[in-house]
This record gives structure tokens, sequence and C-alpha cells, in this order.
């Protein structure tokens, strides 16, 4: 689905891009601030049988029930222990609320939209091309962006 992320930088103009920013391992991922809906630090989660081994459970925010899922296990990396500085990203997708497990949240940042380029391909070999929109060049620091739409979709393996 090279076309997706091509047609996804090529749009990209010299707008400016809110991207929260988070870890995972020594990693910097950013997603679209409007799809962020809140940061809150590690509820319980419940466990849910038979799920698929990326999803965590459940919590209970405020009274709806909220799929929590390990960013890490969804890439295929090995899973770390949970920190006081780990949190989860609750985000939207066309409608769909979705939790995200991650090390840290670290920042909020304005991002030029001529600093985002294609996925370099060595990336995209460690982690599914499919989850990727691009990389933000940000002075020293290199952000990869995410395709919350097809990390969250069940086919994007």
């Amino acid at each position: 689905m090279a076309s997706v992320r091509e047609s996804y930088v090529d749009n990209i103009d010299e707008d400016l891009h809110q991207l929260v920013i988070f870890n995972l391992g020594v990693e910097e991922f950013g997603v679209n601030i409007m799809q962020v809906q809140e940061i809150i630090r590690m509820p319980e989660i419940t466990r849910i049988p038979r799920s698929p081994d990326y999803v965590k459970g459940v919590i209970n925010l405020r009274g709806k029930i909220i799929v929590v899922m390990d960013l890490d296990k969804r890439f295929g990396m090995a899973s770390k222990e949970l920190t006081e500085e780990s949190r989860i990203v609750v985000v939207d997708i066309g409608g769909t609320i979705v939790g995200l497990v991650v090390d840290s949240v670290s920042e909020v940042i304005r991002l030029q939209g001529s600093n985002i380029d294609k996925t370099p391909e060595i990336i995209t070999q460690k982690i599914n091309a499919e989850y990727l929109k691009g990389v933000g060049k940000l002075d020293d620091r290199l952000l990869i962006l995410l395709d919350l739409e097809n990390i969250v979709n069940e086919t994007a393996k």
C-alpha cells in the first residue's frame, strides 16, 4: 500500500502539522493531534480471553469501555514492562475509540509539511509499511509518523 503513503507525502504542503510525540523504546513516533482525545496514566486493564496478542484488554473510561492495544506487540516488537512513565494515548479513528499503550508521551509539536518525507525502506522492514505515513525531521530528530487507521484495522497485519 505504498501508494497511500506516497499520496500522503505528495499531498503534504507547507501547512503546519500538529503532532503528539511519544516513545516506544528509543524510537519517537508521532500521530495527528486531531485524532488524540486524551492521554491517561495506566489504569487497571481487564484482559479479554482469546483476543489478538496485541490487545492488552479493555478499560472503563468514564463509563465507556475502550479496547487497549499494545503498540509494541502490534509492531512485532518485544513488549516491555510498564513503568511510571507509561501512558495510554486515547485516539478516535473514524468514531472508533481505542487506547494505545506507549512507553511515554514527550510533547506536542508543530511540524512543517516540507519536513516530512516518505518512510525509508529500512524502517518498513521492522514495522509493517501499512502502519506508517512518513518520517518527520525536527532538528536532529527523526519522528516516525503513524497511520492510525491501519494500525487499528484488524486486517492490517
